[in-house]
């Protein structure tokens, strides 16, 4: 199993579903496990009666049915489906509401959606999702970029509702980008990177507040870390090998 997720950790997010099922198939023991911790590229359907689009992941799946936050139907439909109560059916439709401000602020467009369900100790957990493409079919491209993805998902554990209440986030960022123009040539690149944050933050301002501030927080420094890991290692690796014109002639002895 560990050298399963070590696997899964290496190899490049457009892989990891061909990569999964054949993992699925080499260790079935270990199918709930891998199942369970495996983050995959985020997936869409159209939510018929709201006319939205939702994101479908394993925190709202119940068999092969997907329950959308917008109508909070399952699609196809399903019977003895389980739904958040009602008090928590409400916070998820403003999350939803808010959510969707904070993605077109911050990433010029794409999909967002947030799913809530109580867990065994009397608590909630809430899943915020976004799904940004940048292809050349999709929106919010930029520059020579052919095929470019962006799937970010935070899932919060927010412990027992008290004064001072226990938050812990975690959360997986997967990137995916190709070029394909004359000047620049083909170049793909892509990495996912997951990270944890645990908070003690004060109930009176509000859950959704406190999970906001988190999130926030959470994706700058994921983007900080995909720029200097991804970004930042594929610049200097570049410049060693093909370093620009300016530098090769200021490397050679003047005649």
């Amino acid at each position: 199993m560990e050298a399963a997720m070590g696997l899964m950790r290496r190899m490049p997010p457009r892989h990891s579903e061909t990569t999964l099922s054949a993992l699925l198939s080499l260790l079935p023991r270990h199918s709930s496990d891998l199942l369970s911790q495996v983050d995959l590229p985020l997936q869409v359907l159209p939510d018929v009666d709201s006319g939205k689009k939702f994101i479908l992941c394993e925190y709202n799946r119940d068999a092969d049915s997907y329950r959308s936050p917008w109508s909070n139907k399952y699609h196809p439909p399903l019977e003895d489906a389980p739904y958040p109560s009602s008090k928590l059916r409400q916070l998820e439709i403003e999350a939803n509401d808010i959510f969707t401000v904070y993605c077109d602020q911050y990433y010029e467009g794409g999909i967002s959606s947030v799913y809530m369900w109580e867990d065994d100790h009397e608590c909630f957990v809430a899943c915020f999702l976004v799904k940004k493409d940048g292809s050349k079919t999709g929106q919010g491209r930029r520059g020579y970029l052919e095929e470019g993805t962006w799937d970010a998902i935070h899932v919060i554990e927010v412990g027992p509702e008290e004064e001072m209440t226990r938050y812990c986030l975690t959360s997986t960022v997967m990137l995916s980008l190709t070029t394909d123009d004359v000047s620049s040539g083909t170049f793909s690149l892509s990495g996912s990177i997951r990270r944890q944050m645990n908070m003690n933050l004060p109930v009176a301002d509000g859950h959704l507040s406190n999970m906001g501030k988190m999130i926030e927080e959470m994706e700058g420094k994921l983007r900080n870390s995909l720029d200097q890991v991804y970004f930042g290692k594929t610049r200097e690796m570049v410049c060693t090998l093909r370093p620009p014109n300016e530098v090769v002639q200021m490397r050679l002895p003047s005649s």
